[in-house]
């Protein structure tokens, strides 16, 4: 198991109904720690979500290693 700390922003964070979690999880990328939270919190599909981890934009499928900082970022409307 890894522990990760994961920030929540607009849809996600009220889905969380908070702006971030510490977790220890068995995930393996963001793809698969994204599913796991979306069990946990109900999270809407992944659709066009956008991850950045170590306050890098990555791939979903980005290897997760102990210690990281994780911020999955919803698409936004706007115009």
């Amino acid at each position: 198991m890894i522990r990760i700390r994961v920030e929540f922003f607009a849809m996600l964070r009220e889905h969380a109904g908070r702006a971030n979690e510490d977790i220890e999880t068995d995930a393996g990328t963001a793809a698969e720690l994204y599913a796991e939270l979306s069990g946990r919190h109900s999270f809407p599909a992944i659709g066009s979500m956008k991850v950045a981890i170590n306050q890098e934009f990555a791939d979903l499928d980005s290897r997760l290693a102990d210690g990281d900082a994780v911020v999955f970022i919803p698409p936004v409307a706007g115009g």
